[in-house]
């Protein structure tokens, strides 16, 4: 898709998605099961919307979430599903990355976008709940040294949000930086969150796709 002027503040934009791919989650725990869906819709569009496509991806991101550690039962399923689930299903070469920065979480998202033409996950709420980042907004394109001014996210849980963390941005809503913050936040520092603590963790894709890439 090609980049739009915003505003001169804004003054380019990308997104790979569209409020189409947006779906709801189907409860209050399936989070990444639905931001699998969304994404896969993104790649693929129109692939699948249905509820029973939703919970096949999110049983397949519980299974490779690994034991929990220190007696945490996980209702849900882990950043580590998230990845091998997007594998599994054809998405591409997608990993966990953890920023120190919330800027310097966007710059890594915006170039994974712009790279791969691939969607983000995001971990918000320190690490209890998914978004899908879609494309963003800057002062010129990232590549050549502009700066990030908004995410274009998707969050599943819309439109219910939390009491704690505020509301949740609508499908396809661009938000600035700073209330990108209010929920986009560092992970929690834990026995079990390893390396990732501490850090503001997202899913990225990454070259090559392998649905790009001709045989010879």
């Amino acid at each position: 898709m090609a980049p739009a002027p915003a505003s001169a503040a804004e003054r380019y934009r990308e997104d790979v998605g569209s409020v189409r791919d947006w779906v709801a989650q189907t409860n209050f725990v399936q989070c990444v099961g639905a931001s699998m869906q969304m994404m896969l819709n993104m790649i693929e569009p129109g692939r699948d919307r249905t509820a029973r496509t939703q919970l096949r991806l999110q049983r397949i991101a519980r299974e490779y979430s690994g034991p929990s550690l220190g007696g945490h039962v996980r209702r849900g399923a882990s950043v580590r599903g998230w990845v091998a689930g997007l594998r599994l299903e054809g998405a591409g070469d997608y990993r966990i990355a953890g920023a120190d920065s919330l800027r310097g979480a966007m710059r890594m998202a915006a170039h994974a976008i712009e790279t791969t033409g691939r969607p983000v996950g995001l971990l918000v709420w320190r690490g209890r709940h998914a978004w899908v980042m879609s494309g963003f907004e800057a002062t010129k394109d990232p590549q050549r040294g502009g700066r990030v001014t908004a995410a274009i996210v998707h969050d599943p849980l819309y439109p219910y949000g939390s009491s704690v963390w505020g509301p949740s941005p609508r499908p396809g809503q661009a938000l600035t930086l700073r209330e990108l913050g209010q929920q986009f936040v560092r992970r929690h520092h834990s026995t079990w969150s390893g390396t990732l603590g501490g850090k503001y963790v997202l899913v990225l894709p990454y070259l090559p796709d392998p649905r790009r890439v001709q045989a010879v």
